[in-house]
């Protein structure tokens, strides 16, 4: 029988992806910056290379940022809320008899 976790609680499932996004939304501005600034700094030292490289660029630094945000989130997330902690374990009766 698996454990409850605390995401099964309405309440605290609402506090914790309200915290989840509001990291998100913190990130998506820092991705914003740093998107602009070292777009910036290419444009300063190389003038225009081409509006190719310009969208490529933005476009990987931002899913890199927020593709990286998202998971680890996903992961104090899951770890936060003791969500990893509720699963059945198959193999905790082989570690005890080892």
């Amino acid at each position: 029988m698996t454990r409850p976790s605390r995401l099964d609680d309405p309440d605290y499932n609402g506090f914790a992806w309200a915290r989840y996004w509001r990291l998100m939304r913190w990130m998506f501005a820092f991705t914003i910056l740093v998107t602009a600034v070292v777009l910036g700094l290419f444009y300063s030292q190389y003038g225009m290379i081409s509006i190719h490289f310009y969208i490529a660029t933005a476009g990987g630094i931002a899913a890199m940022l927020l593709l990286a945000t998202a998971l680890m989130g996903l992961v104090f997330l899951s770890s936060g809320s003791g969500h990893d902690e509720s699963i059945d374990d198959p193999f905790a009766d082989e570690a005890d008899r080892d």
